[in-house]
């Protein structure tokens, strides 16, 4: 296979707010306020569920396979999200990432230069989907890479990390390469897709990982950590890296704070699978909010189909009569104009609809 230099398309340069934050500004600068976001409705943790919880070990049990399988299905259709745990991974390993992470976001501003968002691209310490001076900044610092498949690592990002946060990353990148497809084929049982079909679209995919930090800030309730948006990826893998709690899952028109249960991940359907299954799998908008004391981090690990391949509805799914909502097109393609864009809701997935 040919291999080909990853393209995103680009973000302009913004300030770091890790580092805004840390002077003691009495009011929060205008570009990150946020009137613009209407006030949404917090559910009461009483009022509604929290979101599925599975169990791997029991997705591949010859005993509760089927009731597990049901139970992931019914995660995916109601909700787009579930959290997941006994996922096999070596915990000693999540515990080292999330330490290098903070170590990592703690580095003096000299070092972390090193690693900023150069002109024209997204990869780096920044901002992703700022495409005009005048628009509204989210309160959150984050870092990008792509870390799958190797080629594609930025040879200024990846190889100069600092040991041994490098070494770390990669043994979590290609950990989380399995646990990603070992999901994408439970969720093809899940739904009746010939699982050859997931393997097609997955295999040899695109990772990149964002490490986010959102530092404290004095009026939380005017600012936005991350915008609502629904993840343009296949699937989405997060690792909560420190205690402060702050995503929140769009649901029947509220939101849903997320309690990360310990030692699980937190998944979810990503655009590109709303699109392999044909609209029966949704992406769920989410959103990141801000604590007034605390910073919070989070990984997030964006799994992706190959990038010299094409995404469309799977064909089994389309079978008997079914008509496909949305175009088939070259992944390359569906990144390049996803970056053009600001982040918005479901924007991206709408422009590929027939």
């Amino acid at each position: 296979m040919d291999p080909k230099a990853v393209k995103y398309g680009s973000s302009l340069l913004v300030p770091s707010v890790q580092e805004l934050a840390k002077k003691s500004i009495a009011t929060v600068p205008q570009r990150y306020l946020r009137p613009d976001l209407e006030k949404p409705i917090v559910a009461d943790a009483g009022s509604m569920s929290e979101i599925p919880v599975i169990d791997m070990e029991g997705l591949v049990s010859k005993e509760s396979m089927d009731s597990e399988l049901a139970e992931l299905d019914l995660a995916c259709k109601e909700w787009g999200f579930f959290q997941l745990i006994n996922h096999g991974m070596s915990l000693s390993l999540v515990e080292k990432v999330k330490t290098e992470i903070q170590d990592f976001f703690n580095l003096p501003m000299e070092e972390k230069k090193k690693y900023w968002q150069n002109p024209g691209e997204v990869e780096g310490f920044g901002q992703a989907f700022v495409v005009s001076d005048e628009q509204k900044l989210d309160w959150g610092d984050m870092f990008f890479l792509t870390t799958l498949p190797v080629y594609s690592r930025k040879p200024h990002l990846f190889p100069k990390l600092p040991l041994p946060f490098r070494e770390t990353l990669n043994q979590y990148s290609l950990e989380l390469e399995k646990l990603a497809m070992a999901i994408l084929l439970q969720i093809a049982k899940a739904i009746n897709m010939n699982i050859e079909e997931m393997r097609e679209f997955f295999e040899g995919g695109l990772q990149s990982i964002r490490m986010n930090y959102y530092p404290p800030c004095g009026e939380p309730e005017q600012v936005i950590g991350l915008t609502p948006h629904s993840d343009a990826s296949g699937l989405t893998i997060l690792l909560q890296v420190n205690e402060v709690e702050g995503l929140q899952v769009k649901k029947d028109g509220k939101w849903v704070p997320v309690k990360p249960l310990r030692n699980a991940f937190i998944v979810n359907i990503g655009d590109v699978l709303e699109v392999i299954t044909n609209g029966a799998y949704r992406s769920i908008e989410h959103r990141a909010t801000v604590n007034s004391e605390k910073e919070r981090l989070s990984i997030a690990t964006f799994y992706n189909p190959n990038y010299n391949g094409e995404v469309g509805p799977a064909p089994s799914l389309i079978s008997e009569g079914k008509q496909a909502l949305f175009r088939r097109v070259r992944v390359e393609d569906y990144l390049k104009t996803l970056f053009d864009r600001k982040l918005h809701e479901k924007s991206h997935l709408d422009s590929m609809r027939i």
